[in-house]
């Protein structure tokens, strides 16, 4: 079973501040089951933009767990908005996070790309 997202967003949020970052909610979705996009942003003003990883990634040890993949890595601003942008067109109950932390480290689990079954 899942965590419910405001449920995770809360326990991010507490990690972030934690390790010393910040943390902000910039759009906030469906308490239950929305969807996640984390904006990391940089000192020299690029972002990494992170969202759900797909389905293919989770297996029976990882049911339950929000997986995280790379979409845009350090770019500006307007083409991580432009992005976000259109994901909400097609999911308008997704939360949208922003980081300011150089290093997530343990504080966004990650997908390994190494290992993608497609």
């Amino acid at each position: 079973m899942r965590l419910r997202t405001d449920i995770f967003v809360s326990a991010l949020l507490r990690r972030v501040f934690a390790k010393g970052g910040f943390a902000a909610v910039e759009a906030k979705g469906a308490d239950e089951a929305g969807a996640v996009f984390i904006r990391q942003h940089f000192r020299d003003g690029l972002e990494t933009l992170y969202g759900p990883a797909p389905q293919s990634f989770f297996d029976e040890e990882t049911t339950g767990a929000r997986l995280f993949e790379q979409r845009l890595t350090r770019k500006e601003p307007d083409r991580i908005r432009e992005m976000l942008e259109r994901e909400r067109k097609f999911d308008p109950d997704l939360w949208i996070i922003e980081l300011e932390a150089e290093d997530l480290g343990d504080i966004v689990p990650l997908v390994d790309e190494r290992q993608n079954p497609l």
